[in-house]
């Protein structure tokens, strides 16, 4: 008698769990990735910095009094000081004439930088409402007590000559004293020796650099613009200044 035979009992394949909640495992490694790769970034961003640095420290008081304002083709300018790409973008943001103004305060830096020790430090650079002022000690540029040309005074005008002819700028120059009062034949106060001095300065960068008269004016402010408070013997030679603002011919300011 034949024995039956079993039915075969077929089992089915155990199923895959559902997919835990959440991101796919792959995922891990790919962030991973990434921030390797933004550290790796960082690290070269890094590297310009310093060089970034650079360009802003050339800016000076810029941003504090209007923004970022400066002169030339800056692409040029900043071919000399910094290549990197960060930079290149803050300098596209910058309207053209902030630009040309920026490369003016470069170009005066740059000029002034072979100068002696005392030069450099009785002069600056900085900005003023839509212009560019560079100062310098009335003990550099003239005599005690006098409106005559002292013997280094001649450096210091050359490079203003050199930045007019360079730009197609104006030209204000700004005599200033300090409070204490001064009574001579020639100048009975501090109005007439402030004018005086703008004026000379004014007559020797006309003559020896042929610059278009209409381009340029001269005033005197005796002590009514105090850089610092006459308060001490320091400050009060800090006031004894004449200033050479250069602005956009459109934009007249005494």
């Amino acid at each position: 008698m034949a024995r039956k035979e079993e039915p075969v009992i077929r089992r089915k394949p155990p199923q895959e769990p559902p997919p835990a909640p959440g991101l796919p495992p792959w995922m891990a490694t790919f962030a991973d990735m990434m921030t390797l790769l933004l550290c790796f970034f960082v690290l070269l961003l890094s590297f310009a910095e310093q060089s970034e640095q650079k360009y802003r420290d050339a800016l000076g008081s810029l941003q504090g009094a209007f923004g970022v304002r400066e002169l030339r083709t800056v692409s040029d300018t900043m071919a000399r000081f910094d290549t990197s790409q960060a930079a290149k973008e803050m300098v596209d943001r910058i309207s053209p004439d902030d630009r040309l103004l920026l490369g003016v305060i470069m170009r005066i830096k740059s000029l002034m930088e072979n100068e002696d020790r005392m030069i450099q430090e009785g002069t600056g650079v900085s900005a003023d409402r839509d212009g560019v002022v560079f100062t310098a000690d009335s003990a550099i540029l003239f005599r005690s007590g006098t409106a005559d040309l002292a013997s280094g005074a001649e450096q210091v005008l050359d490079k203003v000559i050199d930045v007019l002819k360079e730009y197609k700028l104006s030209l204000v120059v700004r005599g200033h004293t300090d409070d204490r009062p001064i009574s001579s034949v020639k100048f009975p106060s501090n109005w007439e020796l402030s004018s005086a001095r703008a004026a000379v300065a004014l007559d020797y960068i006309l003559r020896k650099g042929g610059i278009d008269i209409n381009r340029a004016k001269a005033v005197g402010y005796a002590d009514t613009r105090p850089a610092v408070p006459n308060d001490s013997d320091e400050h009060r030679l800090m006031n004894q200044r004449v200033e050479f603002y250069l602005h956009m011919p459109q934009r007249d300011a005494w």
